[in-house]
């Protein structure tokens, strides 16, 4: 375990304890190509990391209805302070689109979820046929063995 700085403020101290409860995901430590499940609040989107924060997102009616190349940024608590390239549960997910000047900022998230290995079949379907052989990420992110 680790201590926090007194001089923090309690709610920062808040979240970062409830970080660590609630787990997600470290973009740095996924290889390129791995498929993500995100759900949020509101949607379901499916990501596939590219390397460095760069991923093709999909899944909200909007803004990215088919596969849009952006940069996740990483998650925020709702305010100014993020964590860089992480994907946490409890979290809003933080990305930038070409097509907006603004991020692009979620819903909270209820879970990440690894996928099948990206192939050149799963870019054939669509979104919402990812492939369903999903490993809940409860606590620290679980690969599917």
């Amino acid at each position: 375990m680790f201590t926090l700085h007194p001089s923090l403020y309690d709610t920062v101290k808040s979240n970062i304890i409830q970080l660590e409860i609630e787990g997600g995901v470290c973009l740095r430590d996924l290889p390129p190509s791995t498929v993500l499940e995100i759900e949020t609040q509101n949607h379901r989107y499916t990501a596939v990391f590219l390397g460095e924060s760069h991923a093709l997102i999909s899944g909200h009616p909007e803004y990215c209805p088919e596969p849009v190349l952006v940069t996740i940024s990483g998650s925020t608590w709702g305010g100014s302070m993020l964590k860089l390239r992480y994907i946490g549960r409890g979290m809003h997910m933080e990305f930038s689109h070409p097509e907006f000047r603004s991020p692009i900022v979620t819903s909270r998230i209820q879970a990440v979820r690894e996928c099948a290995e990206f192939t050149s079949e799963t870019a054939s379907q669509s979104p919402r046929q990812a492939p369903t052989n999903f490993v809940q990420a409860k606590g620290n992110f679980a690969r599917p063995s």
